[in-house]
């Protein structure tokens, strides 16, 4: 099952189907698409960045297209898929944005366990979705929008007391560490240093500092992590060199991404691809 919107006029893209809309994931490579995936009654198995994860029944989990996704098993799925040019050309407040809590708050993939009153708002919106889908008119693309909006609202709602992020103090903290993932996204292919981001924010790398370590973790270690992860994301994904991955990743030397994955991983990034391999023969 599977129903989709396109808006000619800004090549907007808004998808909604089953586990059908994931089988091209089957073997693992970047979605094109920013995209939810809610369970019913069975769980889903998924690879997201060579990580395998069992969603439990009843869940919800966002990717951005920034990931490497892999579809293992899962049936009766709720899917939804929707593109920057359909959602995110329009403003919104930068807490439910392409640039949001759910798509660049977290270090890790968000997955949110859905106790029984919050999964029946989320049938009810899905019926909405789905009469809107049948609606044609000159305004459908306006009630789409709004209805993707609501549900990212209620989402990011959830999230936020998953976490315990609700109360103002933290949410400052949370905003300026979302908003420092995202410069990290843009420009960690090539600026490394903690000040560049801090001029970005207006902060100096002091304050930077210590507002994070309040967050248990240091700017500087986000964006290693950020530059290990795409290296790691290439080194399984494609069959490019050591040499040319650190090139990517804005080292002129090799060797300075080798001593730096190898303090984080144990591994230097030769030996690391070797293990991958090895697991994947066996």
């Amino acid at each position: 099952m599977q129903n989709k919107f396109t808006e000619f006029s800004t090549n907007g893209i808004l998808q909604l189907g089953d586990e059908t809309l994931l089988e091209p994931y089957k073997k693992a490579k970047h979605p094109s698409l920013y995209t939810f995936i809610r369970t019913n009654k069975s769980p889903v198995e998924i690879v997201v960045d060579s990580i395998p994860y069992t969603i439990a029944p009843n869940s919800i989990l966002a990717l951005t297209t920034v990931h490497f996704f892999q579809f293992v098993s899962g049936k009766d799925l709720i899917v939804y898929q929707f593109n920057r040019e359909f959602y995110c050309i329009k403003d919104h407040d930068k807490e439910v944005s392409c640039a949001g809590l759910l798509f660049f708050g977290n270090a890790h993939i968000p997955i949110i366990e859905l106790e029984p009153k919050e999964f029946r708002k989320y049938c009810v919106l899905h019926e909405m979705f789905l009469d809107e889908l049948e609606t044609k008119d000159n305004i459908q693309a306006e009630m789409l929008r709004l209805l993707l909006a609501r549900f990212i609202i209620i989402t990011t709602r959830l999230l936020k007391l998953k976490e315990g992020l609700a109360d103002t103090v933290k949410n400052s903290k949370v905003d300026l560490l979302r908003d420092f993932n995202l410069l990290v996204e843009t420009h960690f292919k090539s600026e490394h240093s903690v000040a560049f981001y801090a001029d970005k924010l207006f902060k100096s790398p002091k304050t930077l500092s210590n507002t994070f370590s309040k967050l248990n973790k240091s700017p500087l270690q986000i964006i290693h992590e950020r530059i290990i992860l795409e290296a790691k994301r290439l080194l399984i994904y494609t069959d490019k060199t050591a040499k040319q991955i650190a090139y990517d990743v804005g080292f002129e030397d090799a060797s300075h991404l080798s001593r730096l994955f190898k303090r984080h991983t144990t591994f230097s990034p030769s030996d690391f691809k070797k293990s991958v391999e090895n697991i994947s023969v066996n």
